[in-house]
């Protein structure tokens, strides 16, 4: 009988033992298969989202894609409304200047100073009127859709196009342009190879022009802002008038309507005009200095990349760039000396150098050969 009781006690041991050790089996399983199953999710997710030159700079960009998408949808409609705002305050400013200024300046200033401020003010309105609306209205160029023998650097991955050098799309416009600088909103037309000339005249003439209402303005400026401080004192003062003191017992306005009007405008003018000196001048100074290098916005970030990206003992050279004075030639287009005025200081609608898809060499540096890249 004990037997037998030893004999079921060993067998239920050794049960319980596999049994055990089927469980464990069994878990060790699951978890294999669950760390299979984890690894196999972070190779397809890496498949999906990375390859060998993914960096920070792209992942910020995506990051900020839906950002980007935002602001191209609102700049898209809402650059009719920018364009509809810098005809109405620049046409404010010129309407005060010719009822407010002109004719104090018809009275006060010598004949001399009188010439000076018509002829100069006049000129200077010619050429923002001109650029503005020839920048706004000229298409920046865009490359042919059919395929050509004309070299390209690459395939726009969104138009599906061949990439003359220079070329870049513009997600607002939903084309590639030639030689494109950025898209301004003020415009509402992108910056390209046909239209850059007309842009940076525009914010050179109009920045001119604040300059010179704002210095010709300052003492007028200061004169009125004293005269609103007055106006405000005598408002404060009209104020404290008891409720028993009659209409007649109350002393007449210093200031006429007229006169209030008069000097607010003055005030508007110059606050005006001198911040958008400053916004501009600052603008115009920037791209007049991407214009020295041969460079556009864009190019100026992607050169700037590529210094870095070069190994030490390689100099980094831009092939657009002919030397600063032929950079100026090449912009603005001037072949001779007389083209200096008939094209720079007059409005001239004169074409760009070269059709924007193909890049030679400069027509005044012929030293340098420029190739496309």
């Amino acid at each position: 009988m004990q037997g037998h009781t030893r004999l079921f006690s060993c067998a239920m041991r050794l049960f319980l033992r596999c049994f055990r050790l089927g469980r464990r089996r069994g878990r060790s399983k699951l978890l294999k298969r669950a760390g299979e199953l984890w690894s196999y999710g972070k190779l397809c997710a890496k498949s999906l989202f990375y390859n060998s030159l993914t960096n920070s700079d792209v992942i910020i960009d995506s990051l900020f894609e839906p950002i980007y998408w935002l602001v191209d949808h609102v700049t898209r409609w809402f650059g009719v409304a920018f364009v509809f705002l810098v005809i109405v305050l620049t046409s404010s400013i010129v309407l005060i200047v010719y009822i407010c200024l002109l004719p104090l300046i018809l009275d006060t200033y010598s004949p001399a100073w009188i010439i000076w401020h018509v002829c100069y003010g006049h000129w200077n309105l010619l050429m923002i009127v001109f650029h503005y609306y020839k920048a706004a209205r000229t298409s920046p160029g865009y490359p042919p859709q059919m395929k050509t023998d004309i070299p390209s650097v690459s395939i726009c991955k969104k138009c599906i196009a061949p990439k003359p050098p220079r070329t870049h799309h513009c997600s607002i416009c939903n084309r590639c342009i030639l030689k494109m600088d950025h898209h301004c909103p003020w415009l509402n037309n992108c910056v390209g190879h046909f239209n850059h000339r007309y842009f940076f005249s525009f914010c050179l003439f109009m920045t001119m022009g604040c300059l010179y209402c704002s210095i010709s303005s300052r003492d007028m400026f200061i004169d009125a802002y004293n005269a609103v401080e007055q106006m405000k004192s005598a408002d404060r003062l009209r104020l404290r008038v008891t409720v028993s003191e009659t209409y007649y017992q109350t002393p007449p306005p210093p200031f006429t309507f007229k006169e209030r009007v008069f000097h607010k405008c003055i005030i508007y003018l110059w606050v005006l005009c001198s911040s958008v000196a400053l916004a501009l001048g600052g603008l115009t100074l920037w791209h007049a200095v991407l214009i020295s290098r041969g460079e556009t916005s864009i190019e100026r970030h992607i050169n700037h990349k590529e210094k870095h990206r070069l190994q030490k003992g390689k100099v980094f050279q831009n092939i657009f760039h002919y030397g600063r004075m032929n950079n100026w030639k090449v912009f603005f287009g001037v072949e001779t000396k007389s083209h200096w005025l008939t094209r720079v200081l007059l409005p001239s609608a004169h074409p760009p150098y070269g059709d924007g898809l193909t890049w030679t060499h400069s027509p005044t540096a012929t030293r340098r050969t420029l190739l496309a890249v």
